[in-house]
């Protein structure tokens, strides 16, 4: 006898909770339910994922994180994998106030904080919003939010880049493109963000696996249409008036020299913002991925700089 087919309710637990070195769980915070994976003793580095991915693009630092030492812990995103899926609550203060949320939930004082694309973008805004909660700040591919408007806004090429954030704004048609054929969408877009060496087939299929499960598109996108639709709002002004005040926390910004969405341009500026010990790091020969593309090179740079007791400015 045959096995019976999973159900629909199994196929996203197959998928965003793989078997690893890892373990997984369910966490409470800011009002919704977060799925993480953990690996690991000692103090807290928690991973945030950007679009369009889930907590799995950290599993390689997961691993070498847990080796040196350190308590890896990766969460999926309000609306991503595992995670709730709930009608409201996508702009991007909410988002950080989740992440806030997690580490509080986890029982410790506080975390370094690491974060790339999307996850990136609110890893900058959590450690303005909560300080005391953030020991250090590591950013891939993402410049400042006060510098992400500004390019948006003033550099024709930055805008081009982005042009898939200005076509999130329509209404159902990025959630059906992006669902479609599978998920295929998820697989360009990736490719296409990549340098030269993206990554492999299986782990692009399986985040367009995880793309597909109900409302996850539209949960992903949702944060870009606040980003655009907020930018003359009073709630949009009032947030990036908030985003002037500086950081004070040991700041790692880690691009790749091939991102074609996030110019270095952009993101080269972030450490005028920073008043405490910024290290500026570009990876030769990335793209848009350097934690997949270039996993090892990546990884130790990670956890070198977090080992390090004095950072350099």
């Amino acid at each position: 006898m045959t096995d019976p087919a999973p159900t629909p309710s199994a196929q996203p637990a197959s998928v965003v909770r793989p078997d690893g070195p890892w373990t997984h769980r369910d966490v409470a915070a800011n009002g919704a339910r977060f799925h993480i994976a953990e690996a690991g003793d000692g103090p807290l580095v928690l991973l945030v994922h950007g679009f369009p991915q889930f907590w799995w693009t950290w599993r390689e630092q997961l691993t070498a994180l847990a080796d040196a030492g350190f308590r890896a812990v990766a969460v999926d995103l309000r609306g991503v994998g595992g995670s709730d899926r709930t009608p409201r609550g996508y702009d991007p203060a909410n988002l950080a106030l989740d992440i806030t949320g997690v580490i509080r939930s986890l029982g410790e004082p506080d975390a370094a904080l690491v974060g790339h694309d999307l996850g990136g973008y609110l890893a900058w805004t959590a450690a303005v919003m909560r300080p005391k909660l953030v020991r250090r700040l590591v950013v891939a591919s993402m410049p400042h939010p006060r510098r992400w408007r500004s390019a948006m806004l003033a550099d024709y090429r930055q805008s081009a880049a982005s042009s898939h954030i200005w076509g999130f704004q329509r209404p159902w048609i990025p959630e059906r493109r992006l669902t479609a054929d599978d998920g295929a969408l998820v697989g360009e877009l990736i490719r296409q963000w990549s340098g030269p060496n993206p990554p492999d087939d299986k782990a692009i299929e399986t985040y367009q696996r995880a793309m597909c499960i109900p409302s996850t598109a539209h949960c992903s996108v949702e944060p870009y249409r606040w980003l655009v639709r907020s930018l003359a709002r009073p709630d949009g002004v009032q947030f990036y008036r908030r985003m002037k005040r500086p950081l004070r926390v040991p700041t790692l910004h880690l691009h790749g020299s091939l991102d074609p969405v996030s110019r270095t341009r952009s993101a080269a500026g972030s450490g005028e913002y920073v008043e405490a010990p910024y290290r500026w790091r570009l990876f030769d020969g990335l793209g848009h991925f350097p934690h997949e593309e270039d996993p090892v090179a990546f990884s130790s740079e990670l956890v070198n700089w977090l080992k390090d007791p004095e950072p350099d400015r």
